[in-house]
């Protein structure tokens, strides 16, 4: 008798306490997570990149077969407007769309990307000397 009274109480306050933690969530709201406007959120560009290779084709689209629309040059600086990951093969690459002297997608490995359009300048100006 004793022990089926210790049972009913262990499993009516098991029960008491799942109603107390069930009770604690049920008074709070979700609040929606809202980013801080901060300066790579709120601009329509990514930065500005400084071509590293010694000349590279801009494509049409963010392919390797895509059509040329012209290339740049080794220090050539352009504005970053997007980046983009293409599934080539078993692995990503990563493109950019640029925006400059030609427009249209590069691989992201032929340029450096920097937050302004002076530190990107500067960097450019010491790869030709």
């Amino acid at each position: 008798m004793m022990i089926m009274f210790n049972r009913l109480i262990g499993q009516l306050s098991l029960i008491f306490c799942l109603l107390i933690l069930c009770s604690c969530n049920a008074g709070k709201e979700e609040t929606p997570i809202i980013p801080p406007l901060t300066s790579p959120l709120s601009r329509d560009y990514i930065g500005f990149g400084v071509i590293t290779a010694s000349f590279t084709h801009v494509t049409a689209e963010p392919a390797d077969d895509s059509v040329s629309m012209g290339y740049l040059r080794r220090g050539s600086v352009v504005r970053v407007l997007r980046r983009q990951a293409i599934r080539t093969g078993g692995s990503f690459v990563s493109w950019v769309l640029i925006e400059g002297n030609q427009q249209g997608w590069l691989k992201e490995e032929v340029l450096d990307i920097y937050e302004s359009e002076g530190q990107a300048k500067t960097a450019a100006e010491s790869m030709s000397r």
